[in-house]
């Protein structure tokens, strides 16, 4: 089951100002394949839930084209789309057992008992809580409820699965555990989803493809190696992950790569997104996990700084780095074989072309 957005476009009346429109959603054009999981990402407000609900039919579009399964669905409501949505806050009935909350859908069609019986224990067994069956919502974990909530939206088999931000009621440890679960059952069903968040670790984890949005518009469609190693613009860049923006001017363009000169240090930058011209002034994307520090006197050939801050947290130690070019975020793994900078210490900086990516 394909989904297709065509230039969807949503407007809404400003309450403060009913003269006047503010646009949620503009110009959003998306294919989703069979079967593939798509997250829409980005900050509260960008117009990532109102483009799902659009989806689901509890939003009609301003302007735009809807497809499900090649069948335009802009005249559809919600129950005759074949499409389920697990919300935010589960919505179970609390007087029922877990049970009857997940058959609930199939005795309002009046399916037989047996085949109810049949496919409800079906379905808890995937979502793994077929020994909670005779349980209240009000005796289960938060995760358990989210389960429930899951398995109720699946049991009907929908063609297509929306999550509008499923996780963010629950703790850390419970919003790891239960991305990866939804991840396999998606994949155990192989059903068309699409799941919004805020949240960059989620959609890293979850997704096949991510679409980031912002302000109603789209910054970048990808997979998350190429929303994480190739951002399309600042934007991007600095909202998935964290990042440093060093500045320099093209100094030559080759279909290989840029050479940027950075205060008279020069690369040659493998990666980068738009077209450039000589003298430019470009911005340099560079993870903090690529920066590579060394002592002082081993003379590396980008530039110098001083250690200004530190966190140790095990695994990985963030430095904050003052630099001729501003700070330098740098995080270094296995810092205790590595070995640790002081604060006050001065260091060189330096980073392989290959990890960074060049936008205007």
């Amino acid at each position: 089951m394909s989904i297709k957005l065509v230039n969807i476009v949503k407007k809404f009346k400003n309450p403060d100002n009913p003269t006047e429109e503010v646009v949620a959603v503009k110009n959003v054009n998306l294919e989703v394949e069979e079967g593939e999981m798509v997250t829409f990402l980005g900050p509260s407000g960008c117009g990532k839930t109102t483009t799902l609900r659009i989806i689901s039919g509890f939003e009609q579009p301003t302007s735009g084209e809807v497809w499900i399964d090649n069948k335009n669905v802009g005249n559809l409501p919600p129950n005759k789309r074949d499409t389920s949505m697990v919300f935010q806050n589960y919505a179970l009935f609390p007087h029922l057992s877990v049970f009857r909350n997940v058959s609930f859908a199939l005795e309002l069609k009046g399916m037989d008992q047996n085949t109810i019986k049949e496919k409800v224990y079906s379905i808890l067994e995937l979502v793994g809580l077929s020994q909670f069956v005779n349980r209240r919502p009000d005796q289960l974990s938060g995760g358990q409820q989210q389960r429930v909530a899951l398995a109720r939206a699946i049991i009907n088999e929908p063609k297509v699965l929306l999550f509008d931000e499923p996780l963010s009621n629950l703790d850390a440890k419970l919003r790891e555990q239960m991305r990866g679960e939804i991840r396999r059952i998606q994949k155990t069903l192989n059903i068309t989803s699409i799941y919004v968040t805020h949240d960059q670790i989620e959609a890293m984890s979850l997704s096949d493809r991510i679409m980031v949005m912002n302000k109603g518009e789209v910054m970048q469609i990808g997979t998350p190696l190429e929303i994480y190693t190739k951002p399309q613009n600042r934007f991007v860049a600095d909202f998935i992950g964290r990042v440093n923006f060093i500045e320099g001017i093209v100094e030559d363009i080759t279909h290989l790569y840029i050479r940027v000169n950075y205060n008279g240090v020069v690369k040659d930058i493998p990666s980068f997104s738009g077209d450039f011209a000589q003298g430019e002034k470009v911005v340099t994307v560079v993870r903090p996990e690529s920066i590579k520090l060394s002592a002082k006197e081993e003379k590396i050939p980008f530039l110098h700084g001083k250690i200004t801050n530190m966190v140790y947290l095990g695994a990985t130690l963030e430095y904050e780095i003052d630099t001729p070019i501003g700070n330098i975020l740098a995080i270094v793994s296995n810092p205790l074989e590595k070995g640790m900078f002081k604060i006050g210490e001065e260091v060189g900086i330096d980073f392989p072309e290959k990890t960074a990516h060049i936008i205007p």
